[in-house]
């Protein structure tokens, strides 16, 4: 018989799981919906549950509750998370990994080892507050009330007597659940896993074949990892607003189905095993090998000159995994766009910033700002000439530049952007958005090569920006992929694609050597 632990997310108890646990017993097998440490509805005027209250505290209480089902057969349990609840789960699965059938995340972060649950929390006021504790001893999150929930996930599906069953039964989560780092043993990754992706509320199964094709690394496990997914058109809270097929997309997945992500496609970048003598693989055009100078996270990549030239730097995007090889500037696509630049007598530069998951755009930022000023700073580069051009995810980062245009900064540059946090992106903080910093950009020139094939989450960012590029007046050139997809220097090396590498790179150093403003 299958056993199901069912593991809630922050705020919430084992009773959110009680009309899911009464289905699944139904239909014969065993379900447990778990009420960890400091999770239990409490009597009005009740203190708090306890600040020593840890994410470690909860993986001892899921390991005792397996230890507790006896000596039944190897691989019987199917540990189910939502939201906060996939991180004890992946805690206790590696302590127990022989005894765990499955893994299911149910609208739940993709949490690795190190990660803390903070990482993953959409409410960007309580991740500033917990930040800010560091080194001190938080006192809980409080639990939300009404249209508070919105800030936690989406509430679509809802009815208004589960919206009050929330507003009861909810508990302020302890903090140190919140804060603590996962501690996550290899052997997680061969029990099976299966991701159920509520689409009224982040990604959908297509996102997450984007990610898995061109994206970063660990999208591309799930693949080779034969990872199943489901999707549930409702809000954060399945278990609530659609029970009965949660409950059958649970059987399902304990049974081995599911949808499985394609291979990597042929052509595309390789992975960190693969990557080997990357460095030495061909960009869609044909470029020279320049010589390059290294200095902190930025490659100069310096065309045949005597004297200081315009320089262009390329900002790649991600989230990129840490350890990651080869790093975004060794890799084909970015020395094959600086050496282009370089033949064509500007400064190319490769940058690594650290972009590793969506809450790290702050740091990613001051990364690339340090990065702007060692680059104007070396003597072979005009300082007052430089250009910013922005790929995939690192779109988001244009938005400082956007708001407050220097001088020196002749064009902004676009490839394939995501220029709005996409469904299941609400954890990037407010500040990234370059649709709205669009307002104070002025007549700064934007050049944006838009490919025909993206995915429908991340083109809406683009006709969004678009949009608002028209109603302020900014001035955008459109260069068009009608072919290419998402990555499509790897994916889709035409002749279409190659032209469009050389019609953006001509706009963009047309620009370098403009006037400020773009006046002759």
């Amino acid at each position: 018989m299958t056993l199901f632990l069912l593991v809630s997310g922050p705020f919430t108890g084992g009773w959110v799981w009680d009309e899911v646990a009464a289905r699944l017993r139904a239909e014969g097998a065993a379900a447990h919906p778990v009420t960890l440490t400091g999770q239990a509805p409490r009597a009005p005027g009740a203190g708090p549950a306890g600040t020593d209250t840890g994410l470690e505290t909860h993986v001892d209480d899921l390991v005792r509750l397996i230890d507790g089902l006896g000596d039944g057969g190897p691989g019987e349990v199917v540990l189910v998370g939502h939201d906060y609840g996939i991180h004890p789960v992946l805690g206790a699965a590696g302590r127990r990994p022989e005894r765990i059938a499955r893994v299911v995340y149910v609208a739940a972060g993709m949490a690795e080892d190190g990660d803390p649950a903070l990482r993953f929390v959409r409410d960007e006021a309580v991740r500033d507050r917990l930040t800010a504790a560091t080194g001190a001893r938080p006192a809980d999150v409080p639990a939300p009330v009404g249209e508070e929930w919105e800030r936690w996930g989406s509430t679509e599906g809802l009815s208004p007597a589960a919206r009050e069953r929330l507003d009861r039964l909810a508990v302020p989560q302890p903090a140190r659940t919140l804060t603590e780092p996962l501690r996550l043993p290899a052997a997680v990754a061969d029990i099976p896993a299966t991701g159920v992706l509520c689409t009224a509320d982040g990604p959908g199964i297509g996102m997450i074949e984007t990610l898995a094709e061109a994206g970063p690394p660990q999208f591309r496990a799930l693949a080779e990892r034969g990872v199943t997914f489901f999707e549930l058109d409702t809000g954060h809270w399945p278990m609530l607003s659609r029970p009965d097929d949660l409950a059958g997309v649970l059987l399902a997945a304990a049974a081995g189905r599911g949808h499985r992500l394609p291979p990597p496609a042929p052509g595309r970048t390789p992975t960190p095993d693969e990557a080997g003598a990357a460095a030495d693989r061909p960009f869609l055009l044909d470029v020279s090998v320049r010589p390059r100078e290294r200095t902190g996270r930025i490659d100069l990549h310096l065309p045949e000159a005597d004297g200081p030239r315009p320089a262009v730097l390329f900002v790649h995007g991600g989230p990129v995994a840490a350890d990651a090889r080869p790093t975004p500037r060794d890799s084909p696509v970015f020395l094959g766009y600086a050496r282009h630049a370089a033949d064509l007598g500007a400064v190319g530069i490769t940058l690594d910033h650290r972009l590793h998951g969506l809450t790290d755009y702050g740091r990613a930022a001051g990364d690339l700002a340090e990065a702007v000023e060692r680059a104007r700073a070396h003597p072979l580069v005009d300082e007052r000439r430089i250009a910013l051009w922005f790929f995939s995810g690192g779109g988001l980062l244009a938005a400082d530049w956007l708001a407050a245009p220097p001088p020196w900064l002749r064009a902004l540059a676009f490839t394939y952007p995501v220029l709005a946090p996409p469904p299941g992106w609400e954890t990037v903080p407010s500040r990234f958005r370059p649709v709205t910093a669009l307002a104070s950009a002025g007549r700064l020139p934007l050049v944006l090569t838009r490919a025909g094939r993206e995915h429908p989450d991340f083109a809406r960012t683009v006709t969004d920006f678009l949009d608002a590029a028209r109603a302020h007046g900014a001035a955008v050139e459109v260069v068009d992929v009608p072919h290419g997809r998402h990555g499509f220097e790897t994916l889709d090396p035409t002749e279409e694609s190659r032209a469009a590498v050389r019609h953006a790179m001509r706009s963009v150093l047309a620009r370098l050597t403009d006037a400020p403003g773009g006046e002759a």
